[in-house]
């Protein structure tokens, strides 16, 4: 039976033109969810794998579309996708490896100009072509023209739904789903194209400077979510922001919407993870309510 990296020897010979041995693996971070890899082959050539049990396959499939939409945007560097596959119960993604360096205040500026061109980037309805996943969550991306019918169904009311399969009661949720529309007034967002997951661990800079986003759920939609999540966990630099505002400003209303779009990750958090997640969306909803 072909083992997985058999199957990636393969995968990157035929995707590459060029046949590739895997000389060298070593483990490197790659969050909570896969096994991450940097591997060598004999000819020195390097890749990113991330790997997975074999039902992970679509979820890595779907990555390596976002990741070649964003890069078609020619706006901020991604890893550009090889390939993926799949043996031994296994499923891997083969990615571009970036070797990653530190970065200076003019940097984290150059990253939030970049960032706000790519959502200049624009479709005609909010959603996707396909559904994808956030972290280890399946992501509903049903295309709408409306962003709060999208946001409320295919955001907030899936997350809400499962938050109490865990028996988390959000007591409130219904109220703020209902009066959604109330946060949206003078304000009807583009649907622009969005990286989807952009907390701090999923953003850095190659070795010359240059920003480089990945691990991706992307979609289209309010260009505020992205904003939103950077905030989450903090550790983006001041430069970042003003550096994105004065490429394209954001409307004054974004101070309090940033909450609802923060709510959506917590409640994920909560669904993927547990624990103290479920108090600080119990706490988010009220406050917004």
């Amino acid at each position: 039976m072909k083992t997985l990296n058999q199957a990636i020897e393969e995968a990157i010979s035929e995707k590459t033109g060029l046949s590739f041995q895997l000389a060298d693996s070593s483990g490197m971070g790659g969050g909570c969810i896969n096994d991450a890899s940097q591997i060598t082959g004999t000819d020195g050539r390097t890749f990113f794998v991330k790997r997975n049990n074999i039902g992970f396959r679509e979820a890595f499939e779907t990555e390596a579309h976002a990741l070649s939409v964003m890069a078609a945007s020619q706006t901020i560097r991604v890893p550009v996708p090889i390939a993926t596959c799949q043996a031994d119960n296994l499923s891997a993604l083969i990615l571009e490896f970036l070797p990653m360096g530190r970065s200076l205040k003019s940097d984290w500026a150059e990253m939030g100009r970049q960032l706000a061109r790519m959502h200049r980037h624009r479709a005609a309805r909010h959603g996707w072509d396909r559904d994808n996943w956030i972290g280890s969550t399946a992501q509903i991306n049903t295309r709408h023209d409306d962003w709060v019918t999208f946001f409320r169904e295919c955001r907030l009311k899936p997350q809400v739904d499962w938050a109490r399969r865990k028996h988390l009661s959000l007591r409130k949720a219904d109220t703020l789903i209902t009066g959604l529309s109330a946060f949206f007034e003078n304000y009807d967002p583009i649907p622009s194209l969005l990286h989807g997951d952009l907390w701090l661990g999923n953003a850095g800079f190659v070795e010359d400077g240059s920003p480089v986003v990945f691990d991706p759920a992307s979609y289209y939609g309010d260009r505020e979510t992205d904003l939103a999540m950077t905030e989450m966990f903090g550790g983006y630099s001041p430069e970042f922001y003003s550096a994105y505002d004065t490429e394209w400003s954001l409307d004054p209303g974004y101070c309090l919407r940033k909450q609802l779009y923060i709510l959506y990750h917590t409640l994920n958090h909560y669904n993927i993870f547990g624990g103290g997640y479920g108090s600080q969306a119990e706490s988010i909803i009220n406050g917004l309510v």
